[in-house]
């Protein structure tokens, strides 16, 4: 920098994660300095963000991810003193490397830039302590072995969002920068249409609802979330929900994100009173409607034992396509877990 003044940038934790939770992304605000000398913007990029090679900003650039006074630019603009940078990228890859490993991969789609996969309950998405190996992020690092987001053991080949170990269902991997910084973006902007069945203890006020929400580690047991209804803690969260079939002590709801917050679902329901059947972690996987007595409470401890997880299915995922410009959608059916507790529960009501 040619001037003493600093740059008016966001710093410490609003530099990292303007967004957080299950989208795997950055996006950065950069006011640049007034005595900055004009440079080529992917060069200046570069130098001023961690973890950031060029070819990674250039890519950003064409996914229109890179915008400067509000409008997207290409390579060769150069910055100007006081101009408005914002950028969104996916997350640096991790410190660490990933053992490729063959496992079996439900993939419903398949292109030269992403692919959908539907997860299975109980397959943690990327490594972290405890679980190294047998993860869904091992098997793409062997599927996509060639790739560039699969190459030097990267721990995050192709994510760009990600979903609960025992939580089903479609997630969408980018096989090259670019399609990866085009669907973060979509995903800042909240125009990802994702929505996800869940089976919640009681009834829901209303057919439809909305719950608004912030979230952020609890103050009381980091390993969980909480709500902040006040907002003075944690990041703005919102969900829509719409009740799809009651059963008198459960109801079977879908619900649509707006924003992807760690563990959103789960604990936006737990707030409303209408913790997720069998979710140990949010207090379902105990009877929360009806007498814990008699023929009852054989019928729900057999049910715990049919679907001992949340009861929650990443259902639909819907995108622009990052070359072609179509709207694509994709579903997935719910697991035998899932279909079979919602039978039992369709019996009992009758």
């Amino acid at each position: 920098m040619t001037s003493n003044e600093p740059d008016e940038e966001l710093t410490g934790a609003d530099l990292d994660e303007v967004e957080g939770g299950d989208e795997l992304y950055e996006h950065h605000r950069i006011v640049v300095d007034r005595g900055q000398e004009q440079l080529r913007i992917d060069k200046f990029l570069q130098a001023r963000l961690r973890n950031t090679s060029r070819n990674k900003v250039q890519e950003a650039i064409r996914a229109l991810a890179v915008e400067v006074n509000g409008a997207p630019v290409k390579p060769n603009y150069r910055v100007k003193p006081q101009d408005v940078i914002t950028i969104t990228l996916p997350e640096p890859p991790r410190e660490g490397r990933v053992m490729p490993e063959e496992m079996p991969l439900d993939i419903r789609y398949e292109d030269a830039e992403l692919l959908i996969v539907n997860k299975p309950a109980g397959l943690v998405v990327h490594p972290a302590y405890g679980h190294w190996q047998g993860t869904l992020v091992n098997g793409l690092a062997h599927h996509l072995a060639n790739l560039p987001t699969g190459r030097n053991g990267e721990i995050r080949p192709g994510l760009v969002h990600r979903i609960d170990k025992d939580t089903s269902g479609l997630l969408v991997i980018g096989k090259t920068e670019f399609a990866m910084t085009h669907l973060s973006l979509q995903f800042f902007h909240h125009t990802i249409r994702r929505s996800y069945l869940a089976l919640v203890w009681g009834t829901p006020p209303g057919p439809t609802g909305t719950i608004s929400g912030h979230i952020g580690r609890s103050v009381r047991d980091r390993k969980v979330q909480a709500v902040y209804p006040d907002g003075d803690q944690g990041k703005a969260a919102v969900t829509h929900y719409e009740v799809l079939e009651s059963f008198g002590p459960v109801t079977l709801v879908r619900c649509v994100l707006e924003t992807g917050r760690t563990h959103q679902i789960r604990v936006h329901m737990q707030y409303l009173g209408h913790p997720l059947f069998s979710d140990a972690t949010y207090g379902g996987d105990r009877i929360r409607v009806g007498q814990s007595t008699g023929a009852y409470r054989d019928f729900v401890e057999n049910a715990f034992r049919l679907l001992p997880r949340q009861a929650l299915h990443a259902r639909s995922l819907g995108f622009v396509h990052p070359t072609s410009g179509a709207q694509l959608l994709f579903e997935a059916e719910l697991p035998e877990d899932f279909a079979a507790v919602l039978e039992k529960w369709r019996a009992w009501a009758a």
